[in-house]
């Protein structure tokens, strides 16, 4: 179970999965990317930083965000989300926004929004 001290709920990893991947799938959205990440994402794919750029990322003011593939009406999924296994398929290269899933600082006041979300959360009450 993993738990931030300043989140009111925990996170059962050994039931992340169970979901078929909603985090990674759902209305289009900003999944950021620094360039230090870009750096270890272009290693784990054994591309240069350019083509990664072209073929994943999209520019967003002086930021980088990855690349939607379209589901259906106003439904997304990641680039790197691999709609046939339902599973990350850069799971240890992803960036950071990824890996603080769900601590996100929305989710504070949204719980019930994140519950039905996410199988693996739970309240801390």
């Amino acid at each position: 179970m993993i738990t931030n001290k300043d989140y009111p709920y925990s996170f059962d990893e050994s039931r992340c999965g169970s979901c078929g991947g909603n985090c990674c799938i759902g209305e289009s959205g900003y999944i950021w990317i620094n360039a230090n990440e870009m750096q270890v994402l272009a290693t784990h794919l054994c591309i240069n930083i350019n083509e990664l750029k072209d073929k994943y990322l999209f520019k967003v003011n002086e930021k980088y965000s990855i690349k939607e593939k379209f589901i259906s009406n106003n439904n997304y999924a990641c680039a790197f989300f691999d709609l046939d296994k339902k599973q990350c398929s850069i799971y240890t290269a992803r960036p950071s926004q990824c890996r603080s899933f769900p601590f996100w600082e929305y989710f504070k006041n949204n719980i019930d929004e994140l519950k039905k979300e996410c199988p693996a959360i739970k309240s801390n009450k």
